[in-house]
């Protein structure tokens, strides 16, 4: 490995005017990974962020609710931190653009500008609302698209043809806030000179930011850079400028100075050094941003740092934007999700796993579609990875007390054939292609699934106990490596699996070059289960209902088990039906949509609160391992039923039931308990082949 390195990752600031959902999360979730990652390796990275809290928009908000901006963005601060907690983002620190180190350093850095020249004075014309006494913000117009004519647009630009304007150019503009028709007024402003620094932007872009965004913003220059208004007026909720009574640093000059004021914060906490990290290269700086701001961050931000005389970041890392199902996000839909509505349901790092295994290093939008991520989730993380960590574990804690040996030369040609691949994943995550080691990662767990299932350990385990336990511990190593690579991903999955294997210390990078051949795990306990689908109708649902995000979800009827709805009171139930009775006729297609499976049974109980019921634990081989509650209790000794093959139904929607979630139905032939039987299939089947 090479020399530790000292890094600084920022992410965008989220507006302190709303909840942060899923589009948002891409960023952050992006960012942390890669922080992650870097700290995993041994490096010194620090990942920091803040509230963006500055502008009309909050002054406006908080009128309305009556209330301070200060009294507005705190709460929304405490959101915003209770949100990125709930997805296991893990900031060195959270700050506020209204802090006192913000406000001296849009000072200072103003300073240095007024002292250089670097500042012009012009007066504009703007469009004033009479009736609310204050210049409107573009966001703060609404009227008709010059272009396509479109009604209700905004004032910079059209949702309906995606032009661009200026407000003044919209057919019969109004005020946003009042509704009142808005008049042109001059008022002088303070700008910024950014044309002075032509020739250090167009040195510095192609060194700073990826081609495909270098070559976008090279399109500036084709003509002079134009002056930039830095300036606001009064009323606004933002730090007043020196020297220059009733104007407002507009919020793009204290948003990204955010960066820097965190910094400060963090090494004022920490006991670092400042300068290391602003005023060196010794240090590198890394800002992770959206696409639709480019410009900011790649023209006035490195120009505001040069004249301060502190250094740019080293690259500016570029993703797309977030699409729900294909289209844009939509409350109406429910696909505009929040992420408290979201962890309401669902873990958080069934969302993290998804967006790794489709972000690339590139600007290109993803999607969140539903059934995919479903899906890919069950399959990918469940069904390949978690399951084999579950096979091993199990069975080497139920037949050998938990304890590791030596594996066998195969087995040690495995574990070696994969420590090797993990410097490609590596590289994959520090260029940000997070899909390719995703990819890379599954190809593994493939390789180890299908190495389990060749060895067959359940057959060997009483016949060669030696060799067994040589295949489960090498099937462990293999799941340990795994989780390793998955760690940055999957942070809180991986202290489980800490736990699991009593790791004196948290996993680090190089830990994959270590071989487990002694010790003991701990018992097994769960890791992650499968999605259950009607989770995501559900959050779809309270989504297109607005339930608040701190709020109670209730929406739809009271459920009771999964797919079943409670009856109303005084509704009588269907009385049960004679289980020797025949059934109507059915079409062949409704029984080819039954997915019969040959299943292994790896476990079985009695439910204690269930007079019919045992939990049985089974494998599908490939298709991974289901939960099955079956009501076979006074037909069988749950003894007698391990490493049984049987017949199950494998695509039968999950049913949630008060002892847990149930993922199948096992197939069984008789009047009534006792005289059940379950089916067997003959001697050669193998779990998850499908039962013609």
């Amino acid at each position: 490995m090479s020399t530790a390195r000292k890094i600084l990752v920022t992410a965008a600031l989220p507006y302190a005017n709303g909840s942060i959902h899923v589009g948002h999360l891409v960023e952050y979730i992006q960012a942390d990974i890669w922080s992650r990652f870097q700290r995993l390796r041994g490096h010194e990275c620090h990942f920091v962020c803040a509230d963006d809290t500055h502008g009309t928009a909050i002054m406006v908000e908080s009128r309305k609710r009556g209330i301070t901006p200060e009294q507005l963005i705190q709460g929304v601060w405490e959101e915003h931190v209770r949100d990125f907690r709930g997805f296991e983002i893990e900031f060195a620190h959270y700050s506020s653009t209204n802090s006192k180190e913000n406000r001296e350093l849009c000072e200072s850095f103003y300073g240095h500008m007024k002292r250089k020249g670097h500042i012009t004075t012009k007066s504009i014309e703007q469009l004033y609302c009479e009736h609310d006494r204050m210049f409107l913000p573009d966001r703060f117009v609404k009227g008709t698209c010059p272009n396509c004519k479109s009604a209700d647009q905004y004032g910079d630009s059209c949702d309906v043809c995606g032009a661009t304007y200026q407000p003044s150019q919209m057919i019969a503009p109004y005020c946003s806030i009042c509704r009142n028709p808005p008049v042109l007024k001059e008022s002088e402003q303070l700008l910024f000179k950014v044309n002075d620094f032509r020739d250090f932007l167009q040195a510095w872009l192609p060194r700073h930011t990826s081609k495909e965004v270098a070559r976008k913003m090279n399109e500036w220059f084709v003509e002079p850079l134009r002056d930039w208004d830095i300036s606001r007026n009064a009323p606004y909720f933002g730090f007043e400028i020196p020297g220059a009574p009733g104007k407002y640093f507009y919020v793009w000059v204290d948003a990204p100075m955010g960066y820097v004021s965190a910094t400060k914060q963090l090494c004022e906490l920490k006991g670092l050094s400042f300068d290391e990290f602003w005023r060196s290269e010794s240090s590198e700086v890394y800002h992770f941003i959206g696409k639709d701001i480019v410009y900011f961050h790649t023209l006035f931000w490195p120009a505001l740092l040069k004249t301060a005389e502190f250094r740019t970041p080293t690259q500016v890392f570029v993703h797309g934007h977030l699409t729900v199902n294909g289209q844009k996000m939509s409350k109406s839909k429910g696909t505009q999700v929040q992420a408290a509505t979201y962890l309401r349901h669902l873990e958080p790092g069934y969302l993290r796993y998804y967006y790794a295994s489709k972000l690339g290093a590139g600007a290109d939008d993803l999607d969140l579609n539903f059934d995919d991520f479903v899906s890919r989730v069950n399959s990918d993380l469940i069904g390949k990875i978690t399951n084999l960590g579950s096979r091993g574990a199990q069975m080497l804690g139920k037949k050998f007390g938990g304890k590791l040996c030596d594996p066998d030369a195969e087995g040690l040609a495995k574990i070696g054939a994969t420590q090797a691949a993990v410097e490609s994943i590596a590289q994959h995550f520090e260029a940000r292609e997070f899909a390719k080691a995703t990819a890379e990662i599954r190809a593994i767990a493939d390789e180890a699934n299908r190495f389990f299932d060749e060895k067959a350990p359940w057959k060997t385990a009483d016949t060669d106990p030696a060799a067994t336990q040589a295949v489960l511990t090498t099937t462990l190593n293999l799941f340990r490596i795994l989780t390793i690579c998955l760690k940055p991903i999957l942070p809180a999955y991986a202290v489980k699996v800490e736990a699991l294997f009593r790791a004196p210390r948290p996993f680090a990078w190089m830990d994959v070059q270590t071989v487990l051949n002694s010790g003991e795990i701990a018992p097994f306990e769960h890791l992650m289960q499968r999605i259950d689908p009607e989770k995501i109708a559900l959050i779809q649902q309270e989504s297109a209902a607005g339930v608040k995000a701190t709020g109670t979800a209730a929406v739809g009827a009271t459920k009771t088990t999964a797919g079943s709805v409670a009856p109303k009171e005084g509704k009588k139930m269907n009385a049960p039906t004679d289980p020797m009775a025949p059934k109507p006729e059915i079409e062949i297609d409704a029984f080819s949509a039954v997915d019969l499976r040959v299943a292994q049974i790896l476990s079985a109980e009695a439910v204690p609160e269930a007079d019919k019921l045992l939990r049985l634990k089974v494998s599908l081989g490939p298709m991974g391992e289901r939960q099955i509650f079956a009501g076979i209790k006074a037909a069988y000794d749950p003894a007698t039923l391990v490493g049984r093959l049987t017949v199950v139904v494998a695509n039968l929607k999950p049913r949630k039931m008060k002892f847990g979630m149930s993922e199948g139905m096992v197939l069984a032939a008789g009047p009534a308990a006792p005289d059940l039987f379950i089916l067997s299939p003959d001697a050669g089947a193998k779990p998850g082949d499908p039962v013609k």
